[in-house]
């Protein structure tokens, strides 16, 4: 039997959820397809997290999901350090500066899906189909075709990629990537210090790569994010936890006293990646489908919230004016407008990349300089918070706070 829907769904984490809760109060149906159950919160802290901007928060707020977190392992951070080692340059950034309480959120990506999974549950015009996944699609001219691995048959005007970075939706229809290798792994653990983080969210730039100490909901329990060449970070993986932990906190300038790594460690091989169609006929690509960046600044998951919350409002516009939601000319607005924020954050990810690789004495210099001034500027450091809290650049309604809408 085959079903229609309005809108298909093509992966049931963070990015596609958010765009399915985006959709609550529509008259759109809406179908989910996801190929894993969801993981339910361990007790442990989780290494794999989200630095959450304040834009992000808003939009979660609005859907009224923020209240369905575990707001006991959510952590805000009031401040940000970031220096280089070996160096004179620095700064620091304060909510306070900006007059707000919070620069941002630290949560476990499994307290996200999970709330995020509770609240679209609620939702009437939701068919969850999981565990499944696609094996066949077609697009036609007035819907796409779906073949789902257990037999099951769907029609959809619109199908949404939010299926990662190895998107099967974007291979099929051939999109080209953009990419490069960053020539860099990303280790990421949970690691207990022998002080307090004090909700600070503290950054090193090395000369292999940067190393991030992000606050956990246990005022001495971090969560690390430590780029490297993939030579440097097998070696690093191959130490046992002590020998670990020695270089860690050496690394680290030592800034939160003896480090102590709990659990396991993991290692994340870094790509950037950019889709060059973020829609086609009766298709859209969001979050990791469409395009992959540097984690130093932490922005990758905005970027992929922001996308679902976009291409919600202009489905809700054009459904509004009656137009058919899956006519790539009725995509295009959306298309542009995240491909400039994309490319905008692809290069700003970058730049500060190459601006704090290797260790030429020179360009040392020039770096710390230019940390110093920024630190010493107010309405250039201002700038910096702003963006840090995604603050800047043009947001859809539902990521406003609702005073301002």
């Amino acid at each position: 039997m085959m079903q229609s829907y309005d809108v298909t769904i093509v992966g049931g984490g963070m990015v596609g959820l958010t765009l399915a809760r985006c959709l609550a109060n529509s008259r759109l149906s809406v179908a989910i397809i996801e190929s894993k159950q969801p993981a339910a919160l361990s007790e442990e802290p989780e290494n794999r997290v989200s630095a959450l901007s304040y834009a992000s928060k808003t939009l979660f707020d609005n859907l009224d999901v923020w209240s369905q977190l575990n707001m006991q392992r959510v952590t805000p951070y009031h401040k940000m350090q970031v220096w280089e080692k070996d160096s004179f340059g620095k700064i620091a950034f304060d909510a306070k500066q900006v007059n707000q309480s919070d620069l941002g959120y630290i949560v476990e990506n499994a307290n996200l899906q999970q709330a995020l999974l509770t609240s679209v549950q609620k939702q009437a015009n939701v068919s969850f189909f999981c565990p499944d996944a696609l094996l066949n699609m077609a697009i036609g001219d007035g819907e796409a075709w779906l073949t789902l691995e257990s037999g099951k048959q769907l029609t959809s005007k619109l199908v949404v990629a939010a299926d990662g970075a190895n998107s099967w939706v974007r291979q099929q229809l051939n999109i080209p990537l953009t990419q490069w290798d960053y020539q860099h792994n990303a280790i990421v653990a949970t690691i207990k210090t022998a002080e307090s983080h004090q909700s600070c969210a503290r950054q090193i730039f090395t000369s292999q790569g940067p190393l991030a100490f992000l606050p956990l909901y246990e005022s001495q329990t971090n969560s690390i994010v430590w780029s490297l060449p993939p030579d440097q970070a097998s070696l690093l993986m191959a130490l046992d936890d002590q020998a670990f932990n020695q270089v860690l906190a050496r690394t680290f300038d030592n800034r939160l006293g003896l480090c102590e790594v709990q659990g396991k460690r993991h290692s994340i091989p870094l790509t950037m990646r950019y889709a060059r169609d973020f829609a086609k006929h009766r298709v859209a690509l969001i979050g990791d489908a469409a395009h992959t960046i540097h984690p130093l600044a932490g922005q990758g998951v905005n970027l992929g919230l922001l996308d679902a919350a976009c291409l919600a409002e202009e489905i809700l516009k054009q459904l509004e004016q009656g137009n058919d939601i899956g006519l790539y000319q009725n995509l295009r607005h959306f298309e542009r407008w995240r491909k400039a924020e994309a490319t905008e954050m692809i290069a700003s990810m970058e730049l500060l990349k190459q601006l704090f690789d290797g260790d030429n004495p020179v360009k040392k210099v020039l770096r710390d300089a230019a940390l110093l001034m920024a630190d010493t500027i107010s309405p250039l450091k201002k700038q910096f918070i702003k963006q840090a809290m995604g603050a800047n650049g043009h947001k859809p309604a539902i990521c406003l706070p609702k005073a301002l809408v």
